[in-house]
């Protein structure tokens, strides 16, 4: 009987672990991706030194298996698809990032929103495509046409300076009803600039302010890196001194290392989800190959700061009063 009442305990021991493994496991849910960036072409008609997502090649999707692969998005509850590069502006003129923007809004159903540096983009293009554009970021990290220049944020021949082409941008924004975002990464050059009166004149919905980031295998310098960015990192102190001489401003959202490393849903040109959790890009297999749930695993992605930093905003223009803009 002592026999039997030990063998009983330990499989009630057994079977006790496997259920609070069960209800662990239960209680994991695997992130929905509400907001993703794919990055739909690493090539860029500009160098800029901090770059985090260099020219290692000229690849792109067929436009037919983008957008399978933004509909494999939407189908797993993705709101929101931000495209970026490189400069998707260069592919066909802009009319690549043009369809997809198309397909993702008027097909999907999501916010949709493009970042670029504003110096390829038309008002034909706006013409087209704007309708379907809720958000257009335009990159600029200072306000000084020297410091640009300094930090790579340039082709190195054309006339009009990257403020020029910011200003520009804005004006089509506003013209064409879309809303108007400026993104700055602030690194050794520019964090001591105040940008105050120039955020102010151009009155961007949001600024989003990225402390200048590490990433190995991309801008951290030596064999296998394209750029090298070490010589433009600054410290969290600075950062902050950069952050408090314009946290007055109500359009300001900063984001310092921490908070940016593994809070975005990146997607390569491959639909392949980048994992930076140790540093560097360690890419998932394409969300084409194995769906949206499979490679979200190796994702590396951290929901609850993703909304932390206000990951989820109002990200249509329907949702924002243009009219007071």
């Amino acid at each position: 009987m002592i026999l039997i009442k030990v063998v009983l305990q330990f499989f009630q021991h057994i079977w006790s672990i496997i259920i609070q493994h069960f209800l662990q496991q239960s209680h994991t849910k695997q992130p929905i991706p509400l907001s993703v960036n794919y990055h739909l072409t690493r090539a860029c008609n500009y160098r800029c030194k901090f770059c985090f997502h260099t020219s290692l090649t000229n690849d792109r999707l067929p436009l037919d298996e983008a957008k399978r692969g933004i509909r494999l998005l939407q189908q797993a509850g993705t709101k929101k698809i931000n495209f970026s590069g490189g400069e998707p502006f260069l592919i066909e003129q802009g009319r690549y990032v043009g369809e997809l923007t198309r397909f993702a809004k008027e097909e999907c159903q999501m916010a949709t929103s493009i970042v670029s540096n504003g110096s390829l983009i038309s008002e034909k293009w706006f013409e087209k495509y704007s309708n379907y554009l809720d958000i257009l970021a335009i990159s600029c990290d200072s306000f000084d046409d020297e410091c640009n220049r300094q930090a790579g944020r340039t082709n190195g021949y054309e006339t009009h300076s990257q403020i020029g082409h910011v200003r520009r941008v804005r004006h089509l924004c506003e013209q064409y009803n879309v809303i108007f975002k400026i993104n700055s990464v602030i690194h050794k050059y520019n964090y001591e600039e105040d940008m105050t009166d120039a955020i102010e004149e151009l009155d961007p919905v949001r600024w989003k302010v990225f402390q200048c980031l590490l990433i190995e295998g991309e801008n951290m310098g030596g064999d296998n890196n394209l750029r090298d960015a070490r010589q433009l990192v600054i410290s969290d102190e600075q950062f902050q001194e950069f952050c408090q001489r314009h946290k007055h401003l109500k359009c300001f959202v900063p984001e310092s290392n921490l908070a940016m490393r593994n809070s975005y849903l990146i997607l390569d040109e491959n639909m392949r989800f980048l994992d930076c959790t140790k540093g560097r890009k360690d890419p998932s297999p394409s969300i084409l190959d194995v769906g949206v749930e499979a490679a979200l695993d190796r994702s590396g992605f951290d929901e609850a700061m993703f909304f932390q930093r206000g990951g989820e905003y109002k990200w249509t223009k329907e949702a924002v009063d243009l009219n007071d803009w």
